[in-house]
This record gives C-alpha cells, sequence and structure tokens, in this order.
C-alpha cells in the first residue's frame, strides 16, 4: 500500500490541485452559456502542443498562441445567418483534426498521442507540483479579480453595461483564463475531455443548488470526488487517468440527475394526494 501511495499520491494531490479552478470556472463557463467555446479551445490544446514541439517551444506558448488564432479565428467568422453552436463545433473538430495531423505526421510524437488525448497524472511526481500549484494560484487570482463583472455580465448584459462593465474586455479576461487553464489541464484528462472536467462537476452541482455560492461549493466537492476516485479507479482498471476522472464525473451526474428527478416525482405525487 505504501509504495502505491508514493505513486498515486502526486497525481491525487495534482488532480485535486487542479479541481480548486476547474470547479469555479466550470459554474463561470455554464452560467456564461460558453460550454462549447470551452470545448473548441480545449480541442485547441492540441494543435498548440503539436506547434510548440514542432518549433521547440514552451507547451505553454504554443496553446496560448492557438488560443489567441482560435478567438481572433471566431470573431472573423462570426455570421448572424450560422448557428454560433455549428460553427463552435466546426472549429473543435477542424482544430481536433489539425493537431492529430500535424503530432502524428510533422513531429516524433506518435507514441505519446494517446496521453496527449486522454491524459496521464500518473506521470507527474512531485517536483512537478509546485509549478502546477503556482499556475492554479494564478488563474484563481484573475478569477477572482472578473468575477464580480461576469456573474454580472451573465445575469443581465445590459444591466452590466450600464454600470461600465466592457462584455469584450471582460470576455477576453475569461477567454484568457479558460485558455490557461486547458494548457494546465492537458496532462490530467488530455485534449479531448478537458471540457468534461470543466462542465460534468458544475452540471451536477446545477442539479443540487439554490444560489451560485452554493453551487460553487458543490461542483469542488464533486471534482474532488471525482478526481480522488479517478485516480484510484485508473490504477484499479488499468486505464488512462483523464477517461476514469471523466467517466467517474459522467457517473456521478447521472447518479445525481435521476435522483433529482425521482424526489421531484415524489413531490409531486405528495402534492396530489
Amino acid at each position: 500500500m505504501t509504495a502505491w501511495l508514493a505513486i498515486i499520491a502526486p497525481a491525487w494531490i495534482a488532480g485535486s490541485i487542479l479541481a480548486l479552478l476547474s470547479a469555479p470556472l466550470g459554474c463561470l463557463v455554464l452560467w456564461r452559456r460558453m460550454a462549447f467555446f470551452a470545448d473548441a479551445l480545449a480541442h485547441g490544446t492540441l494543435l498548440g502542443v503539436a506547434l510548440a514541439v514542432m518549433w521547440q517551444l514552451p507547451m505553454g506558448i504554443g496553446v496560448a498562441l492557438v488560443s489567441v488564432v482560435v478567438v481572433l479565428g471566431l470573431v472573423l467568422i462570426d455570421d448572424e445567418r450560422l448557428p454560433a453552436d455549428a460553427v463552435l463545433a466546426v472549429v473543435a473538430v477542424s482544430l481536433l483534426c489539425l493537431g492529430l495531423l500535424t503530432l502524428t505526421q510533422l513531429t516524433d510524437q506518435q507514441a505519446n498521442v494517446l496521453g496527449f488525448l486522454f491524459g496521464n497524472l500518473l506521470e507527474l511526481d512531485w517536483s512537478d507540483l509546485p509549478l502546477l500549484a503556482g499556475s492554479v494560484l494564478v488563474g484563481l487570482g484573475l478569477l477572482i479579480y472578473i468575477w464580480p463583472a461576469q456573474i454580472k455580465l451573465a445575469t443581465n448584459e445590459a444591466l452590466a453595461r450600464i454600470q461600465g462593465i466592457n462584455p469584450t474586455r471582460q470576455r477576453l479576461f475569461f477567454m484568457g483564463v479558460l485558455a490557461g487553464f486547458c494548457a494546465i489541464a492537458l496532462q490530467a484528462v488530455g485534449s479531448l475531455l478537458i471540457s468534461g472536467l470543466l462542465v460534468l462537476p458544475a452540471l451536477t452541482a446545477r442539479l443540487w443548488s439554490k444560489s451560485p455560492k452554493q453551487m460553487v461549493i458543490i461542483s469542488l466537492l464533486i471534482a474532488q470526488l471525482g478526481v480522488t476516485l479517478g485516480v484510484w479507479g485508473s490504477i484499479w482498471l488499468d486505464i488512462q487517468t483523464g477517461l476514469s476522472i471523466v467517466l467517474i464525473l459522467a457517473i456521478l451526474f447521472f447518479v445525481a440527475l435521476i435522483f433529482s428527478k425521482l424526489s421531484k416525482m415524489k413531490f409531486w405525487a405528495a402534492r396530489g394526494r
């Protein structure tokens, strides 16, 4: 048991640190209705990694470059004739294809493709934790800074404008925090599953919360539970860590949804008597 704990502990702690940022950020993603954008940005991280490897740059710079291109590209292709969710779906799949093509054909990273797609927290060791913790603290600091304005925009954008809040600037701030999260979450759950780590805890919390503050707290607890069960489950089932974490979070969501619906059915049945 001690030997296993020595291997798992860094991954467990890293996942728990990451959940501190993913939970409130995921709530904000839902409130701002930007889940599709988060998915597109997450898929873009794979292309960012491929470009960073090809140009021998730090991974974060590659992801940042792609994130900037994605944001600018979405602004340029914005067209009222095209549904926003459909455009984001096209962008997401295009980025995924480009990332896979670049990674497998133009670099020597073919053997690591699964790790980039689904993540592998177990590859982290103790020396990686300070950088991860520092990155998460920076992300939390930025999130706290923009939080009041983001809440006002999510609640009533017209009123937020009257109060002097610039929606475009705040959207760019939010996209920047989201891009940073995608960069640091890549090793944990991979490009394909980042949006799952973001959205599932917040979506589950929404079923049981009665206020934004309560939703953030419940989301944080669910994210921590998903990471804990997911890391240990990946060892027992011998599967990718990212797959295990997101699968656990999906199971928690569907269990919560079923219980929520049963509770409503009982409530209405009791009122009908």
